[in-house]
């Protein structure tokens, strides 16, 4: 089982999309990376030599991974909260910051309906 950047990558899988479960790495980036190290997209992750497996750790040790990016992307949220920007402001309140709708929709940001809500949402009852 190949570990790179602290994550054991799935090894039945093709190692082009093995690399893709350390966050931070998509699949452009992960072919990029073997393809800079001439490794074979169709190579499974448990088939990976040791010296495949340390080339890839050196490269991909290049870029922002895992504990650092979201550590990152952390402090980049903070300061937009700090400064009262708009974005700011609606990563503070939990709602969509992208522009996005928020009369219907955006359940996932807003969680799921209040109590109050539900109430109007039920049949009445006819006694």
């Amino acid at each position: 089982m190949a570990r790179i950047a602290g994550v054991n990558l799935p090894a039945k899988k093709r190692i082009e999309y093995a690399l893709t479960y350390v966050f931070g790495i998509g699949l452009s980036r992960s072919r990029e990376i073997l393809q800079k190290l001439y490794i074979s997209f169709d190579i499974r992750a448990e088939n990976l030599t040791e010296k495949q497996a340390s080339d890839i750790q050196k490269e991909v040790s290049k870029y922002a991974t895992e504990g650092d990016l979201r550590k990152e992307i952390l402090m980049n949220i903070r300061r937009l909260q700090q400064i009262g920007c708009y974005r700011g402001l609606r990563h503070k309140k939990g709602l969509p910051v992208r522009g996005q709708r928020t009369k219907t929709n955006a359940r996932t940001r807003k969680g799921p309906r209040k109590a109050g809500s539900q109430i109007a949402l039920k049949k009445k009852v006819i006694k």
